[in-house]
């Protein structure tokens, strides 16, 4: 189904479910040391939520077993959260998640490195963060998915780094995942176009390898193929007639 333009009372109930998320995730980012496993991160994630009323949009999707993605180092997205799971000091953990509130849907993605890591993979990071800012400044009514595309790939790709293909950002709202969906590389004026107030989740997922990718033996977790860490950042927005709103932002 197409992301349909939402009305006064979905977008206010976005903005609420942004909020949520935003919330969480920021709470999160300060628990993620060395020696925490990534369910304990998970288990903390649904006490939050539900303090601020929220539900768990992952949980139970398509039959994933928690509230919350937990994706370390070579892991790009999707990890299921496990109490044997142990972070260690120079990880990258990208901390994936969803949130409904009022029947209306969120979803945002933050990646974090933990204590002391390697200049390039803060620079992996840092870079991917600014390709997602770029994407969302694409952004505007009569606007096309290409554009969005484009301004992630004029980011990642002078870089040298993986653009995973296989993973693609899309439109939110009345479900998790909606049309169109939005590859992070594209060209210009090309694919959906998209109207006020549609909500979308751009997502780009970069590597510091190749593009490839699986989906490892638990039938979620997809990591890179060449073994490569990646980070991937997430934010729902509202598309209005001259920009965008971030949903997902504090």
């Amino acid at each position: 189904m197409l992301t349909q333009a939402k009305t006064t009372t979905e977008i206010t109930a976005m903005r609420k479910s942004g909020q949520i998320l935003a919330k969480v995730l920021d709470s999160l980012k300060k628990e993620v040391q060395p020696g925490v496993t990534t369910k304990a991160l998970a288990d903390m994630a649904a006490l939050e939520l539900k303090k601020l009323g929220g539900q768990p949009a992952f949980l139970g999707y398509q039959g994933f077993p928690d509230v919350l993605c937990v994706s370390v180092n070579d892991e790009v997205v999707h990890g299921i959260p496990r109490a044997d799971k142990v972070i260690q000091d120079g990880n990258i953990v990208s901390l994936d998640f969803g949130v409904i509130y009022q029947n209306m849907i969120t979803d945002g993605a933050i990646s974090v490195i933990v204590g002391n890591a390697k200049p390039q993979v803060r620079h992996l990071l840092e870079t991917t963060e600014k390709s997602l800012m770029s994407g969302i400044d694409a952004v505007r009514a009569g606007k096309k998915t290409g554009d969005i595309g484009s301004a992630v790939e004029s980011v990642l790709g002078p870089k040298g780094y993986g653009i995973v293909r296989d993973l693609v950002g899309h439109g939110v709202g009345h479900h998790l995942h909606e049309e169109p969906n939005i590859p992070n590389y594209g060209v210009k004026n090309s694919g959906v176009m998209l109207s006020k107030h549609m909500t979308v989740a751009i997502e780009p997922m970069a590597t510091l390898g190749t593009d490839q990718v699986y989906v490892a033996d638990d039938g979620w977790t997809v990591k890179t193929r060449d073994g490569s860490w990646a980070a991937h950042f997430e934010h729902t927005i509202l598309i209005t007639q001259d920009g965008a709103e971030i949903l997902t932002a504090l």
